[in-house]
């Protein structure tokens, strides 16, 4: 067994989560799957050299038999049958309890794109989901007491952990930094799992950032190793799956047959998606250059091909679809309120008309007017599963199709790009990865499209609405401009190192993979 090295500083309580058993079987975790995940990585960028020199992808040959014989996952447990709203956020107090005081079917509990993983966070989430399910969960703030509530159904917590590119510098194991996604689920697994299972709940999570099934079956390998070491039943742990990357959606089946055992769903995100593919087909021109981000809907003909493929998909499979984010903050202004509000109410309709079993939202007061969408279609029954959409047939042509996308590239996205990019990242080194940003709720996918759309228009040259062309020079200009702008609200210590990350990943010759890499090493 590894040894393992607790190079983090003291956090409250931390000794009841980082107990020697607790590392024991850390370790074990890493002795079993760390180097597999390290090839993993590798393997990611074989593959997208791949794409880089034909500037497609389609689905893999060598898995036709998977895609067309016939198989189900896992019966999903009761508490994960009715899904049909989900509320997200970190793992913080407040959002511990607000959560799962929402109303909401599910709360994703994040340690990954709401979260920045200072060694704080890390443990004092755990700290918050072991009193959370333990019902002891309190907070005083600001001379308010939060609570569990009794007179509602709590949500049901699904973690969210770490992708598999995100290490763990504060946990060595045999000498080498830790692999965060390890830390995230093995810790909650190791000191939840009886206590959910004697509350008639389970080890219930979300898989993110996944590019490959053959990385969907290193999960579904941990989550067996798991409960073997601790003598759980085959199965207990249930995952859903974020198709948040184009080489995951084109592998949606063989990702599902991968976790057959243990999946539960898989999710259709819009922000990370449309970074994946910039980013998958950086070096492909004008085709896949797209306009405005705010102009992406989910109905642009290439968006629409995903989300349907993969609501025929998880109900070809007995497995649940859950649709994208209402990142809208109930605002005091009731023009805001109205115009949004109505863009949320069409967007769940679209979804639970689509077939979509739930939806998520980033707000309590959000959570009442996804239900109602989905109540209307539902009714009484908990999912859509038998609405197999037998009538959507997608080609490989289709999900790539960006070229189809209506909008245009102007100077007011290109601006609005810098200010939100830059007011997310000094926000989340400051230690908030849940950032509320013009009456949006924005995690790190924000600023990862964010940067990479603008690293995109002045790779392609792109012309703008007034005229002018983007440039590196251009964007600088932008930059200093918005960092006049936030001067006097967003503190210069934050405010500097946020400037220069973003100029440094949106105008590198080499496009950085992850936003958060060189993030992580600024924060303590």
């Amino acid at each position: 067994m590894s040894e393992v090295q607790v190079l983090g500083g003291s956090v409250e309580r931390g000794d009841e989560i980082l107990t020697p058993e607790a590392l024991e079987f850390l370790a074990g975790l890493h002795d079993a799957f760390a180097a597999r995940r390290d090839e993993l990585l590798e393997a990611r960028k074989a593959r997208r050299e791949e794409a880089k020199r034909t500037g497609k992808l389609d689905f893999l040959p060598e898995t036709k038999e998977i895609r067309e014989s016939e198989w189900q996952v896992a019966e999903a447990p009761a508490a994960l049958r009715d899904r049909r709203v989900e509320i997200t956020g970190p793992t913080d107090r407040k959002m511990t309890i607000n959560a799962l005081n929402s109303g909401a079917k599910v709360w994703l509990a994040d340690f990954e794109d709401a979260n920045t993983p200072h060694w704080a966070n890390v443990v004092g989430g755990q700290v918050n989901l072991h009193d959370a399910i333990r019902g002891t969960i309190e907070l005083d703030s600001n001379g308010k007491h939060y609570a569990l509530r009794d007179d509602v159904e709590h949500a049901t917590i699904v973690v969210r952990p770490r992708g598999w590119h995100l290490d763990e510098r504060n946990l060595t194991f045999g000498g080498r930094k830790g692999v965060g996604a390890l830390v995230d689920f093995g810790l909650y697994f190791f000191h939840n799992v009886r206590a959910l299972l004697a509350n008639d709940r389970g080890p219930y999570f979300y898989l993110p950032k996944m590019e490959s099934h053959l990385e969907a079956r290193l999960w579904n390998d941990v989550f067996t190793h798991a409960e073997k070491e601790l003598g759980i039943p085959h199965g207990t742990i249930r995952a859903t799956v974020l198709i948040e990357t184009i080489p995951a959606a084109f592998e949606m089946e063989e990702i599902l047959y991968e976790l057959r055992e243990h999946a539960s769903g898989l999710n259709a995100g819009r922000w990370d998606y449309l970074f994946s593919i910039i980013k998958y087909f950086r070096d492909a021109g004008a085709k896949f250059v797209l306009p405005d981000r705010n102009s992406v809907t989910m109905t642009a003909p290439f968006m629409r091909a995903y989300t349907e493929l993969l609501v025929r998909t998880c109900h070809k499979r007995g497995a649940f679809a859950i649709g994208g984010m209402a990142a809208f903050i109930p605002s005091k202004d009731p023009a805001v309120n109205e115009k949004a509000t109505a863009k949320v109410t069409d967007d769940k309709a679209r979804e639970a008309g689509d077939g979509f079993d739930g939806s998520w939202v980033a707000h309590p007061g959000m959570v009442g007017l996804c239900r109602e969408q989905f109540d209307k279609v539902l009714g009484d029954k908990p999912n859509q599963l038998e609405r197999k959409r037998e009538d959507v047939s997608v080609t490989a042509e289709q999900l790539l199709d960006v070229a189809a996308t209506e909008g245009r590239s102007t100077a007011a996205g290109l601006r609005g790009a810098v200010d939100v990019g830059i007011r997310y990242i000094a926000s989340w080194l400051g230690g908030n990865g849940a950032a509320a940003i013009h009456n949006l709720m924005e995690d790190a996918a924000t600023a990862e499209i964010s940067r990479s759309q603008v690293w995109q228009w002045v790779r392609n040259s792109v012309v703008l609405d007034t005229g002018e062309t983007v440039t590196g020079e251009l964007v600088r200009k932008v930059i200093g401009e918005v960092r006049g702008e936030l001067a006097g609200e967003i503190k210069e210590d934050l405010l500097t190192p946020a400037v220069e990350l973003f100029e440094q990943v949106a105008l590198a010759e080499q496009f950085a993979d992850f936003l958060t890499l060189p993030a992580y090493e600024r924060i303590a």
